[in-house]
Order: C-alpha cells, then sequence, then structure tokens
C-alpha cells in the first residue's frame, strides 16, 4: 500500500474558547476522492484552511508527501501541489477570465513567463469549457461559470490535492451534474481530491471515502455506505430518514 499524499496528526484550531478543529487525525492516499461531511459550523472550511496554510493549527502536525508542512502559508502550500477553491468564488473581477487563470499559472504552477502562463490557462479554460469566454472580464460571468473559473485557477497550480469546498453550491440540478462529471475528469488526470459537499447526490456519486466532522472532531470515516449507517452520523448529519433511503438503496 502507498504510503499517504496528505496526514493529518491531532489537528487543533481554537478562536477563543471555542474548539473548530479538536484533535483530528486521518490520512489521504494518492489517487482518492475523500468527502468532508458534516452540519453547518461542524469545522469544514477551518480544517481546510489549516490544511493550506490560511490558519495556522493549535495543535498537531501536517504531512504531505511525507514532509512536515505543519507552518506553511498559503502560497507555500499553493507550490507544493495543495491547491484549493473557495465557498464564496472571489474571482480577480478586473481581470479578464484568461489572466485570472494565467495568475494562478504564474504565481503558484511554475511558468516560465507570461506567454507560458497564457498559453497553460488557455488550455484549462477548455478543460473546464470556458475557452470562449477567455476575453470577457471576470465580473460578467455567471454563477456556474465562476464556479468553473475557480476550477481553472486551481489547476493552473498544477495540484497534487486538489481541495474543493461547495463547488456545487447555487447550482442547479443539471449544473450539478455537469460538474460531477467535471470532478471525475479532474480525478482521471491523477489528482487526489478532498471535496466538502453537502449533497448527498454528489458525495455518494464521486467518493471514495468519508470524512464526518462534527462540532470540529472526527466522528466517523470509511466507505460511503458504511458511514451512512454509522449511528452518530445519523443522529448528527443525516438524519434517520435519510438513513433508511440508503439502507433500502444498498
Amino acid at each position: 500500500m502507498s504510503d499517504p499524499l496528505l496526514r493529518v496528526r491531532g489537528l487543533t484550531k481554537r478562536f477563543g474558547g471555542i474548539a473548530a478543529v479538536n484533535d483530528v487525525s486521518f490520512d489521504i492516499a494518492p489517487g482518492r476522492i475523500v468527502g468532508l461531511i458534516g452540519p453547518n459550523g461542524a469545522g469544514k472550511t477551518t480544517l481546510v484552511n489549516l490544511v493550506t496554510g490560511v490558519h495556522r493549527a493549535d495543535g498537531g502536525s501536517l504531512q504531505f508527501e511525507g514532509r512536515d508542512v505543519s507552518g506553511q502559508r498559503p502560497f507555500e502550500s499553493a507550490r507544493r501541489g495543495l491547491s484549493r477553491t473557495f465557498q464564496i468564488v472571489q474571482p480577480f473581477a478586473q481581470m479578464t477570465v484568461l489572466e485570472n487563470v494565467a495568475a494562478g499559472a504564474l504565481f503558484a504552477g511554475g511558468a516560465k513567463d507570461r506567454n507560458a502562463a497564457q498559453d497553460e490557462a488557455m488550455q484549462h479554460l477548455q478543460f473546464v469549457g470556458l475557452h470562449t469566454l477567455a476575453d470577457r472580464p471576470a465580473a460578467s460571468l455567471t454563477l456556474p461559470s465562476r464556479k468553473r473559473l475557480e476550477l481553472a485557477k486551481s489547476l493552473a497550480m498544477k495540484p497534487k490535492l486538489l481541495l474543493l469546498d461547495e463547488v456545487n453550491a447555487g447550482l442547479n440540478s443539471a449544473e450539478i451534474t455537469e460538474a460531477i462529471a467535471l470532478i471525475r475528469a479532474i480525478a482521471a488526470r491523477g489528482v487526489t481530491i478532498l471535496l466538502i459537499e453537502h449533497l448527498m447526490k454528489v458525495v455518494f456519486s464521486l467518493c471514495d471515502e468519508l470524512l464526518v466532522l462534527h462540532h470540529g472532531e472526527l466522528i466517523a470515516r470509511g466507505e460511503p455506505q458504511v458511514v451512512a449507517q454509522d449511528a452518530k452520523v445519523i443522529e448528527a448529519y443525516l438524519g434517520t430518514k435519510y438513513a433508511e433511503r440508503m439502507k433500502v438503496a444498498a
């Protein structure tokens, strides 16, 4: 069995007297799609912020590709191949769609110069289906297109581990189906994915494994069908009616 790509041990973050993340430990193996679920306020985004260096942990350790990265800053995280999207999509509004993606390629993806960055950016825009909008201001995009732009920006950083924070929020059913296909295509490129998601349709369509947070603590982990039957997960998040539907479906 291969060594984990990401190893988290005892990760803890407090804001005042509140433990937003409390003694969380898990591994993510290369090539997996791992779902991170839990109620609002469970600590999911805080955990991603700790992994990518946005917040500094109060305790615990992080290893990426076998190297201790516990004190890394966000730009160091991105250059190591830990890329992420944000729950609230905020592109560089006055820049074009192409320039937004080229910035990721230039400053975190290792592009040698501006021209190379723009060439790489166009390839990523073609991959996510935004190449025809390359010269438009990013501010002019619809929400679904902004979500795709966010993915293209992240891919321009050449991620080994891509952390997706609710990329399907605000999308309709058809757009979610398209997003699922796009995430599968990213995984098929060899990118490992950690996916924060509330929609169980997405989670059970994509994920090899689930991590469940509640009040900042990891209360369950394992294959989706197994986690869905865990009594603690049912009580904290899924509810008995959903669990019964999953049992019938299984």
